[in-house]
C-alpha cells in the first residue's frame, strides 16, 4: 500500500517566497512575519532548519525537520538537503516551485515513516533503543516515530558492544625491489580503463612516467623525485593508480595517494576500485583512507555524551550519531559517510567535540580501545596496498610517525601544488592564546565547573606515577609549572589589563605592540593585525625571556616523563599487559608531539631581540573577526618551508611525485618549470627532479572564452552586485561566483539574492548560509539553476562537470594579500614576479572549475577594469580572451552574439596599473 503523507502542517522558506500548508494540505502563500509566527505557535513540517530560519530571518525557528529524520532512518546514506535532493532519496516526484514544497514534505514524511514498518528496513537495528532515549530528550519527531519503529523481540545491544574488534597483524616485510617495464605499466593501463575504454595517448605517456617514482632507489636519502602536469581530462587518477597498483602487487608494499581536498579523496576512493578489491579474500582493506585523529568519531567521547556530557540539542545530535556509528563505513565524521549537513542542523562545535580535536587519547587505557575507529585505521593502513591520506597526515606521519611501518616511502601527492602550503603550516610555529590553553588543559586537566571527561597528565597516567617515583616526580613538576599557562577568560584579563602568569603577561604586550604599530587599515574595518617581531625594546625581551623560562620549566619535566616511560617499556613491570605496554606507547607519541612544540616556542622566543634569522619569518598579530578578538600570539614560519619538507618527508621516501593541472608557472613562451622544481624540495636534498607533462585533451579555445570586463569600477559595490545578478540572470543559473573577500561576498549576496530567486534561480552562499562548503558543492552539482558565492575553498578542488556549472565570476584579480609573510617571501623570491606566479595559478585553478569533460562549454568573467596581459598567458593556449563591457558581455553569456570567437585574443598591449 502506497504511503500516505502525514497529516501535519509544513511550512517552506527561500528567497523568493514563504508557503505554508495545513495538516489537510491545503497550502498558500504568506508573509515572513505571518510565517514565522505560525512555526512559533505550532510545530511544523520543514527542511533545512537553520536555511529556513535564515530566510525568515527568526532564528530561533524550531520545528520537524525531515533532515533529522532522515538521518535516524538512514545513518550513513547521502542526501542532498534540499526538496530536490530529499525527492531522488526517496524515489519521490520533485516539486515543482516553492508552493508545492510544504505538500511535499508531508508526503515525504510518510514515505520516511513507512520505511520504518517495511520489513526490508536495513538500518532497524538499534533504531527502537535509540529511540527511548530521544523521547526522553524529547525530541520532536520521537511521538511521531514511535508507533511505527516496533520493539524489537530480544533486547537489542548496546552500540558498544554492537561495534566489531580490530586485530593485530604481523608488521609487513619490508617491499621487494622491483622493476616495471612500460609496456607492463601501459597493460596494466588497459586493464583498469578497460577494452572499450577511449585510448588516449597522453594518458598512456604519464603512466609510463610515473613508473619510475617506483623503480629502486639508488643512493639513501635520495628517492625518484617526479613532477608531473597533467591537464583535465588527462586521467590522472588511473594514470598513477596503474604502475602503483602494479608495483603494491609486485613489492608486497603500500603506496600512499595523498591529496588536499576530500572531494578528491572520495573520487580516489572509487577509482581504486577498479584496482582493487572491497576486501581480501581474508577480509582486510587493501585500500584504505587515512586522515588526521580529529577527523573520527571518538567513542569515549561519545559515551560521554550519551551519558549526559551532552545536553538539549546536542544530546539529540550525540543519539544521531549514535545510530550512525553503527553503520559507518569508517568513522570518519569531517567528509567521510556522516552527512555535512548534520552538523548545521545542531551545533557543529557538538561534532568536534566528538572527535579527538586535543591529543587527549589515552589509547589502551580506553575501553572501547580495540574497536577505535582511529586504530582502526591506523592498523589497516599499516597492511594496505593503498593509502589515501591527506598532504598535512602525510607530512605529521614522516615526521613524528609513532612507527617505521607508518611513514610512507612511495608518495603519490596529487593536487602537487597545494604541497607548499601544506608544508607550510606543518612546520610552522604558532606561540597564541589558544595553543597554550589547550596545552594547559592537557597537562593539568579541565577548569573547575567543566563538564566532560577531560582528564589531565597525572590522571591519565595515575598508575605509572604510584610505581614509578621519578615519573610520578617529573608527572608533577609538569602540573605545577603549566599552571604558569593562561587559562579560562584570559583574553577578558588581557582587554583589562590584568595578565595573569608569564605567558599572558607576554600576550598583553604582543596584543599591545601590535595595535600600536598599526598602519594596515584592517584596525578599523574590523580585522586582523599584526607587526614584524623587530624593533623590540628591552621591556618587551624580558617578558619574552620570562615566558621561554616558563615554557622551559614545563618541557624539562615532560623529558624526563618521557625517559621513564621508555625505561618502564624496557624493563616492563609484571602489571605491565598488552594493553598497558600500548597506552605507554601512546603517551610518549603524544609527549613527544607537545615536547617538539614547546621546543620550537622556546626557539621562537630565544631569538626575539637578536639577529633575525634568514631562514624563518617571525611575527606578532591579533586575530580578529569583525573586531572581535579570538586569538593573539606569535609566529614563525619556514621562509621556504620546502626545507624541512625535504628533510622529514623527501629525505624517507624512496619514489615520490607531485602532480597537478597546474603545477607550472605558464609565461609568454611555454612553461615555467623553476617554481615548480623549487617548491617541491628536491633542490634541498641534492636531487634533480625528472619531469613529465601531458596535455589536456579538451578544445578549450572552442568550449570556453575569457570575458573580462572593463566597466565595473573597483570599490562600487552596487555595480558589482548588479553585475552579478545579470550575469547569473543571464546564463540562467549555474554560475559560481568567486571573492576574494567576504564582506563583498555577503554584500552581494544581500542584495540579489531576492531578486534572482523570483526569477526562479536559487543563490547559495559560503558565509551565509548555515550549510557547511561540501554540502553547499552538493546543492550546487544538484541544480542547474543554482548559483554559488564563495571564496578560496571553491577555487580548487570542486569537480562540478555538466549544465550546473557554466560560468566561473571573479569579483577582481586575485592578489595576494599583503602579509608579513608573503612581504618576505615576494622579497626572496623575485618582486613582482613572485606575485604574478601566484596569481597566474590561482587563475589556472579557477578557470579550471569550468570546463570537466568534453561536452562542457562556457565562460570565464572577471570583473576587472584594469586586468594585466601579463596575466593571460594562465589560461590555456588558443582561449579566446575578450575584453568587453558588461552589456557586450552579457550579450555573450545568453547567447545573443554568435558564439564564434575571434581567432585572437583581445589583448592590450601594455600592462595596465594597479
Amino acid at each position: 500500500m502506497a504511503a500516505q503523507p502525514l497529516p501535519l502542517p509544513a511550512i517552506h522558506a527561500s528567497h523568493s517566497g514563504s508557503w505554508i500548508s495545513a495538516a489537510n494540505g491545503e497550502t498558500r502563500g504568506v508573509a515572513k512575519g505571518e510565517a514565522v509566527m505560525a512555526a512559533a505557535d505550532t510545530p511544523h513540517l520543514l527542511l533545512n532548519a537553520p536555511l529556513v530560519a535564515t530566510r525568515l530571518g527568526y532564528p530561533d525557528l524550531s520545528g520537524l525537520d525531515l533532515l533529522e529524520l532522515f538521518a535516524f532512518i538512514h545513518p550513513a546514506r547521502f542526501c542532498v538537503p534540499t526538496p530536490k535532493g530529499l525527492a531522488h532519496a526517496l524515489d519521490l516526484d520533485e516539486p515543482a516551485d516553492g508552493a508545492d514544497v510544504p505538500a511535499f514534505l508531508q508526503a515525504a514524511a510518510g514515505v520516511l515513516l513507512a520505511r520504518c514498518e517495511a520489513d526490508d528496513w536495513a538500518e532497524r537495528e538499534g533504531a527502537w533503543s535509540v529511540l527511548q532515549s530521544l523521547q526522553r530528550l524529547r525530541w520532536p519527531w520521537a511521538q511521531v516515530l514511535s508507533p511505527h519503529v516496533a520493539k524489537p523481540q530480544r533486547a537489542e545491544k548496546w552500540l558498544f558492544s554492537r561495534l566489531p574488534e580490530w586485530e593485530e597483524s604481523a608488521e609487513r616485510p619490508q617491499p621487494a625491489q622491483v622493476t616495471l617495464g612500460e609496456s607492463e605499466i601501459r597493460g596494466q593501463l588497459e586493464q583498469l580503463t578497460g577494452s572499450d575504454a577511449e585510448r588516449r595517448e597522453g594518458q598512456r605517456d604519464y603512466a609510463g612516467a610515473v613508473g619510475g617514482i617506483f623503480q629502486p632507489r639508488q643512493k639513501r636519502d635520495r628517492p625518484n623525485v617526479l613532477l608531473a602536469e597533467a591537464g583535465t581530462g588527462i586521467g590522472k587518477t588511473l594514470g598513477y593508480l596503474a604502475p602503483a597498483s602494479l608495483w603494491a602487487e609486485r613489492s608486497k608494499g603500500t603506496v600512499w595517494v595523498s591529496t588536499y581536498t576530500k572531494n578528491l579523496q572520495r573520487q580516489l576512493r572509487a577509482e581504486a576500485r577498479r584496482a582493487w578489491p572491497e576486501r581480501r579474500m581474508d577480509g582486510s582493506q587493501p585500500v584504505v583512507v587515512r586522515k588526521g585523529r580529529e577527523n573520527y568519531l571518538c567513542l569515549l567521547n561519545l559515551e560521554d555524551a550519551l551519558q549526559g556530557g551532552f545536553g538539549g540539542r546536542a544530546a539529540v545530535l550525540a543519539q544521531l550519531v549514535a545510530r550512525w556509528a553503527a553503520f559507518s563505513r569508517d568513522g570518519d565524521m569531517i567528509g567521510g559517510d556522516l552527512p555535512g549537513w548534520l552538523g548545521t542542523l545542531f551545533r557543529q562545535r557538538a561534532i568536534r567535540s566528538l572527535t579527538d580535536q586535543r591529543g587527549e587519547c589515552i589509547y589502551a587505557g580506553c575501553p572501547h580501545y580495540r574497536k577505535c575507529f582511529i586504530e582502526r585505521a591506523a592498523r589497516a593502513s599499516a597492511q594496505a596496498d593503498l593509502v589515501i591520506a591527506n598532504h598535512a597526515l602525510v607530512m605529521v606521519n614522516a615526521a613524528r610517525g609513532r612507527d617505521h611501518a607508518q611513514k610512507p616511502t612511495r608518495i603519490v601527492f596529487d593536487e602537487g601544488h597545494h604541497v607548499f602550503d601544506a608544508a607550510d603550516s606543518t612546520f610552522s610555529a604558532a606561540l597564541t592564546g589558544q595553543e597554550t590553553i589547550e596545552l594547559r588543559r592537557w597537562i593539568v586537566g579541565p577548569e573547575r565547573g567543566s563538564k566532560g571527561r577531560r582528564r589531565g597528565l597525572a590522571a591519565r597516567l595515575a598508575d605509572v606515577a604510584s610505581y614509578d617515583d621519578a615519573g610520578g616526580e617529573a608527572i608533577e613538576a609538569a602540573r605545577t609549572a603549566a599552571e604558569s599557562l593562561p587559562s579560562d577568560g584570559w583574553l577578558g584579563r588581557l582587554a583589562e589589563n590584568a595578565p595573569s602568569g608569564e605567558i599572558e603577561t607576554l600576550l598583553a604586550a604582543v596584543r599591545a605592540l601590535t595595535y600600536a604599530r598599526d598602519e594596515s587599515g584592517a584596525m578599523d574595518a574590523g580585522y586582523g593585525i599584526e607587526t614584524e617581531a623587530a624593533g623590540l625594546e628591552g621591556d618587551f625581551i624580558d617578558r619574552a625571556q620570562a615566558a621561554a623560562q616558563a615554557l622551559s620549566a614545563i618541557r624539562i619535566p615532560l623529558i624526563k616523563l618521557g625517559v621513564r616511560l621508555e625505561a618502564m617499556l624496557e624493563d616492563a613491570p609484571d602489571w605491565l599487559d598488552g594493553q598497558g605496554r600500548a597506552r605507554i606507547e601512546g603517551a610518549r607519541f603524544s609527549l613527544s608531539w607537545r615536547i617538539d612544540t614547546l621546543a620550537a616556542w622556546e626557539a621562537l622566543l630565544g631569538r626575539l631581540g637578536g639577529a633575525q634569522d634568514p631562514e624563518f619569518v617571525d611575527w606578532l598579530a591579533v586575530d580578529r573577526n569583525d573586531a572581535r578578538e579570538f586569538d593573539i600570539g606569535l609566529y614563525r614560519h619556514f621562509l621556504d618551508p620546502m626545507k624541512p619538507f625535504a628533510n622529514t618527508v623527501l629525505e624517507g621516501a624512496h619514489g615520490v611525485m607531485l602532480t597537478s593541472a597546474t603545477l607550472t608557472d605558464r609565461i609568454e613562451g611555454g612553461r615555467d618549470w623553476g617554481k615548480a622544481i623549487a617548491r617541491s624540495g628536491a633542490p634541498h636534498i641534492e636531487v634533480q627532479p625528472r619531469t613529465a607533462e601531458a596535455e589536456s585533451p579538451f578544445d578549450y579555445a572552442s568550449n570556453a572564452e575569457v570575458l573580462i570586463v572593463t566597466d565595473v569600477k573597483k570599490g562600487d559595490l552596487a555595480g558589482l552586485a548588479g553585475a552579478y545578478a545579470r550575469i547569473v540572470e543571464a546564463s540562467g543559473g549555474g554560475v559560481l561566483g568567486l571573492f576574494t573577500a567576504i564582506r563583498r561576498l555577503r554584500a552581494v549576496h544581500g542584495r540579489i539574492a531576492d531578486r534572482l530567486a523570483r526569477a526562479g534561480l536559487p543563490l547559495y552562499a559560503q558565509h551565509v548560509d548555515p550549510i557547511d562548503t561540501g554540502t553547499l558543492v552538493d546543492i550546487f552539482r544538484d541544480d542547474p539553476l543554482s548559483s554559488l558565492l564563495g571564496t578560496d575553498a571553491l577555487r580548487d578542488g570542486v569537480d562540478v562537470p555538466g549544465e550546473s556549472l557554466r560560468c566561473v565570476v571573479m569579483e577582481q584579480v586575485p592578489w595576494p594579500k599583503p602579509s608579513i609573510l608573503h612581504r618576505a617571501r615576494r622579497a626572496a623570491g623575485g618582486g613582482s614576479a613572485h606575485d604574478d606566479s601566484i596569481i597566474r595559478g590561482r587563475l589556472a585553478q579557477a578557470f579550471g572549475r569550468l570546463i570537466r569533460s568534453r561536452e562542457d562549454r562556457g565562460h570565464f568573467v572577471v570583473l576587472s577594469p584594469a586586468f594585466p596581459s601579463r596575466l593571460l598567458t594562465a589560461f590555456p593556449d588558443g582561449v579566446p580572451v575578450i575584453r568587453l563591457t558588461l552589456d557586450e558581455a552579457l550579450q555573450r553569456l545568453s547567447g545573443g552574439v554568435s558564439e564564434n570567437a575571434p581567432e585572437t585574443p583581445s589583448i592590450i598591449e601594455e600592462d595596465l596599473p594597479f
